[in-house]
């Protein structure tokens, strides 16, 4: 085994044992030898020329597309509430406070005027009017979309636990609380932030910790058993299993502007070991690079480049697999219409900078050969020996993820409990928090269907 294998194997062999089952990795892994978890930091290599993603449209420097504006749900399922139930939803919303939420929101007074009246369908009509708001805001969010800044992560909460589903299970228990509660994010990060709200010192503190727990309710409630989960404001992706980060890993996230990274939730499709980059028109034309390159094939292949005339005089320039390829060592395939997706890069050096907004929006990640090969195994069925061996070979390898489909979620929060596990700021980057906050001062607005931002798409010609 060669020094290149023995590295790999330090870096995923402890990885692999704390992620994967012990009987998965009976059936999946050969023997490696034990050593460090991850490797030091990485060689500095001269940044190679910026990129798009291989065989995304790279033409077109901004595609927009504008989703319509949803109606209004107008769903508002009216059930019968006894005087014991309906006293228990009034002490729920006093008290909603304690998740960030304003309990007038939810017109409590409105509610004990019905509960004053008795049974009937006075009470039957407002206490389902006032679950179904606050059912709604605790599923999915308070913050109404069109203040959820780049927010393109589908939501599908409301199609797993429709608030008719909700209320009836809340009635049919008779425990209003406990169905309500269910409905919180899981994410061990939403407890501390409900925590830490109700020591807050400040109201300046206060409302930023309610926008941030707002935005755990923007994502689905289940997550998944292994996802990839990475705040931009804080530079760092986690891999995670269980709800319980397994490894962290520094990031370089989109530069302020068109170029910020936006907000998603999408499911990666495949590993690509040693990937190639198709270099976008608007350099190969654009920048004469084409010209360049295509008089002088000595220089293309010297500097990694294949380059093809078409009969129309179309010049392709393609970087072949290696060190200096402007995608590193792997991408995760992971396709959606903003052409985002998490890579490695040769400017590792980078990975040093206290703040790192500094891509075109796609997500580069350090010690991203570790990663990927992890994926591999997790999600890829392959054993250490075989995924060391693929990424080795410096030829491009897509490795599906067959065997277990893994999540990964871009989020944006500016407070919240860093990798080393304090609750804290984080700089608003993108300048996202004023439009939340902002919501939060004005009264509740009734929901719609929109599951994300109908803003433009917008899809960069070099989006590293």
């Amino acid at each position: 085994m060669n020094f290149f294998r023995v590295a790999h194997f330090a870096a995923v062999s402890g990885l692999a044992l704390a992620i994967i089952p012990a009987n998965a990795m009976a059936q999946n892994t050969s023997p490696a030898p034990v050593a460090p978890a991850a490797p030091a930091a990485q060689p500095v290599i001269a940044p190679a020329p910026v990129a798009t993603t291989p065989g995304s449209p790279a033409a077109t420097p901004t595609t927009a597309t504008v989703q319509p504006v949803a109606p209004a749900l107008n769903v508002n399922p009216v059930m019968n509430w006894s005087l014991a139930n309906a006293r228990a939803l009034a002490a729920v919303i006093e008290n909603i406070d304690d998740e960030g939420l304003t309990p007038a929101d939810y017109q409590p007074a409105a509610l004990r005027a019905a509960i004053a009246k008795g049974e009937g369908p006075d009470l039957d009509a407002q206490a389902s009017k006032s679950f179904t708001w606050l059912t709604e805001d605790l599923r999915d969010g308070r913050t109404p979309m069109k203040a959820r800044v780049q927010w393109f992560a589908f939501d599908k909460d409301q199609d797993v636990n429709p608030t008719e589903a909700v209320m009836k299970r809340a009635l049919d228990s008779g425990d209003i609380a406990g169905t309500l509660a269910a409905l919180n994010p899981t994410y061990p990060d939403y407890a501390e932030l409900r925590d830490a709200l109700a020591k807050a010192p400040d109201a300046k503190t206060r409302n930023q910790i309610r926008a941030n727990m707002d935005r755990w309710r923007w994502f689905s409630h289940d997550l998944g058993e292994y996802y990839l989960i990475t705040n931009v404001p804080e530079y760092q992706l986690r891999l995670v299993r269980k709800d319980k980060i397994v490894r962290t890993y520094r990031t370089i996230v989109g530069k302020p502007g068109r170029t910020a990274t936006p907000q998603l939730s999408e499911m990666v499709e495949g590993v690509v070991f040693n990937p190639t980059w198709t270099v976008p028109q608007s350099i190969v034309k654009g920048e004469g690079l084409g010209a360049q390159l295509i008089g002088n094939p000595a220089s293309a292949k010297a500097q990694g480049y294949a380059v093809s005339k078409a009969a129309d005089g179309t010049i392709t320039v393609v970087q072949q697999p290696g060190p200096k390829n402007a995608l590193g060592m792997m991408k995760l395939d992971m396709p959606n219409e903003h052409a985002i997706f998490l890579h490695d890069t040769p400017s590792r050096g980078l990975f040093n900078s206290a703040a790192r907004a500094l891509s075109h929006g796609c997500v580069r990640t350090d010690r991203a050969t570790e990663l990927a090969i992890a994926l591999a195994i997790i999600g890829g069925g392959k054993t250490a020996d075989e995924a060391a061996e693929i990424s080795a070979s410096g030829k491009y390898t897509k490795v599906p993820m067959a065997k277990r489909p893994m999540p990964v979620y871009i989020g944006y929060f500016t407070y919240a409990k860093s990798i080393d596990g304090v609750l804290k700021a984080f700089p608003d980057i993108y300048l996202r928090d004023a439009p939340v906050l902002a919501s939060f001062a004005q009264p509740r607005q009734l929901k719609t269907g929109q599951r994300k931002s109908t803003e433009a798409v917008i899809k960069l010609d070099n989006p590293l």
